[in-house]
């Protein structure tokens, strides 16, 4: 082999070379661009989370900084045999999460199938309906405040004409009335977030199927039940498991109508959580707690994703 064949050999290497480098370039370029939501997700979520993790193992307390110091398992330990007001949280929590999502779902599917229906002024009684969930939680909390207000409120007023009642009643000061109270203001909020979903997917439902169903002679109940609901697992599956996640962590309309009273009748896991950490200053107790909530969290979703079979029918 010649001087020049050397030549063209090396030539024809280093043009091989040069697309090889350039497709392991190519590789990475997609990576560099995640690059920054990727450190955003580490420092922002992430990071805090493992700071809430690692606190549940110490003992840190603002007001008696002497005594801070690894804790092990210590303040879990005092949740589950010494705290006399875990468990009443507890079921506090549970309670509200079931009556919010139960309701919810059954007055959200209710007022789908009701606007997903064609009739005059359409559009605007949509808008009208979708509000609440537009409306921040301290300024629900404080319209609701007024309404079931003892002297001035429009909730006693009406009562009164109707004859249900024969004197004003301090709604949100009564340990009977109080978790009745801030259920309905929940309520109100909480429907049109089930509303706009399932009408959403209300309208992706073929209507070959309904007219299949005609044919087979179903009527309206019919069709719900063997059409429409099936179509609609997938979507009541994750709506309320994401309403289930923001009504266990729900703190805004409690906190401003109660304060958790009278008497611990209305105080959640979360309050009791925000009562711990930020009034009383103890953020190793705190964090124990929150670590405990997250526990209950993660199980709930994980049993109830494989009860309804959600990722088995999404793939």
């Amino acid at each position: 082999m010649n001087l020049r064949q050397e030549m063209n050999v090396q030539i024809v290497a280093t043009q091989n070379q040069k697309p090889s480098k350039k497709i392991k370039i190519e590789k990475w370029i997609p990576y560099l661009f995640i690059l920054p939501s990727t450190l955003m997700i580490v420092t922002f979520l992430f990071y805090p989370i493992g700071t809430v993790f690692y606190y549940s193992l110490q003992n840190y307390d603002i007001s008696a900084p002497f005594y801070n110091g690894f804790a092990g398992l210590a303040n879990f330990k005092k949740i589950f045999t010494d705290d006399k007001l875990f468990l009443p949280s507890l079921l506090n929590t549970v309670k509200w999460v079931v009556s919010q999502v139960g309701l919810q779902l059954v007055f959200g599917l209710a007022a789908a199938l009701l606007l997903n229906q064609k009739f005059k002024f359409r559009g605007i009684v949509r808008a009208a309906a979708f509000v609440p969930w537009a409306i921040s939680g301290v300024l629900a909390s404080v319209m609701w405040s007024l309404m079931f207000n003892e002297h001035m409120g429009v909730i006693n007023d009406l009562l009164i004409k109707l004859g249900i009642i024969s004197e004003n009643k301090a709604w949100l000061a009564d340990s009977g009335t109080a978790f009745i109270a801030v259920i309905i203001a929940e309520l109100w909020r909480g429907i049109p977030f089930f509303a706009i979903t399932l009408l959403a997917s209300l309208q992706s439902i073929p209507e070959e199927l309904y007219e299949a169903a005609k044919v087979d002679g179903a009527g309206r109940i019919k069709s719900f039940w063997n059409v429409t609901l099936p179509q609609l697992k997938n979507t009541i599956v994750l709506t309320t498991l994401l309403r289930v996640i923001w009504e266990f962590n729900n703190v805004d309309l409690l906190l401003n109508l109660t304060g958790g009273g009278p008497a611990h009748s209305t105080t959640t896991l979360t309050m009791y959580i925000a009562e711990q950490a930020v009034h009383g200053s103890n953020f190793g107790y705190g964090s124990a707690l929150t670590v405990v909530a997250f526990g209950i969290l993660f199980i709930f979703a994980a049993v109830y994703l494989r009860i309804t079979r959600y990722e088995r029918e999404g793939n």
